[in-house]
């Protein structure tokens, strides 16, 4: 099992990956909103990146997420439709209710399909479906939460080339969901959420080649 690489408390450098990435997928559950409402504001509007992120919402009830976190971040923060172009510079939310999975030609799909790990949205479903279509251009990130939803799709992440971080136990609301991913050898790095916001805030986006 690789051990994941962990900064020091005060945030010491660690060998930072400098390859582009074209899109950061983020999986949040219990606690997991006040790590978004730390890593969302440190994006400046210049951030080249698509941003997909999975949130365990109640789906019996309107939800204002994408409302409340786009309050304080720089991008456009959206619940998108099935078929809409995921794009550099926008904070795409799966909706409640949904499963949010990404197409080859990176537009979104929306599935009912039956939960997983009780969830849906669940975070493996976009976690494996990004990866797929990314590869070693994704960054994905797992947050505070209650159950063990991402750890497997962090793994895929890992093994198509890309690039995994998880919240650091110590600094989570609820601890299990980044403990089953560091248990299960799928991370990269443990981070704290103002060292995380620092680092993903400056990575640098791979432009695609049109063809």
């Amino acid at each position: 099992m690789n051990t994941p690489r962990r900064p020091s408390p005060l945030g010491a450098t660690a060998p930072v990956d400098t390859r582009a990435f074209e899109a950061v997928a983020i999986g949040a559950s219990a606690g997991g909103i006040d790590a978004l409402n730390v890593l969302l504001p440190a994006l400046p509007a210049s951030f080249g990146l698509a941003v997909l992120i999975v949130s365990h919402v109640p789906a019996d009830s309107p939800s204002r997420l994408a409302e409340t976190l786009g309050y304080r971040c720089a991008l456009p923060v959206v619940e998108p439709d099935a078929g809409e172009p995921l794009l550099p510079g926008r904070v795409h939310l799966a909706p409640p209710g949904y499963h949010m999975l990404i197409d080859d030609d990176r537009t979104v799909a929306l599935s009912i399909d039956s939960t997983v790990r009780y969830s849906r949205p669940s975070i493996d479903v976009l976690f494996e479906s990004a990866a797929h279509v990314y590869r070693e251009r994704l960054l994905g990130i797992l947050l505070s939460g209650a159950n063990d939803d991402g750890a497997h799709g962090l793994e895929v992440i890992r093994a198509m080339g890309g690039l995994a971080w998880v919240q650091d136990p110590q600094t989570a609301v609820s601890a299990t969901m980044p403990r089953a991913a560091i248990a299960r050898g799928a991370v990269d790095e443990v981070l704290s959420p103002t060292l995380m916001a620092r680092r993903l805030a400056g990575l640098p986006p791979h432009t695609r080649t049109m063809t």
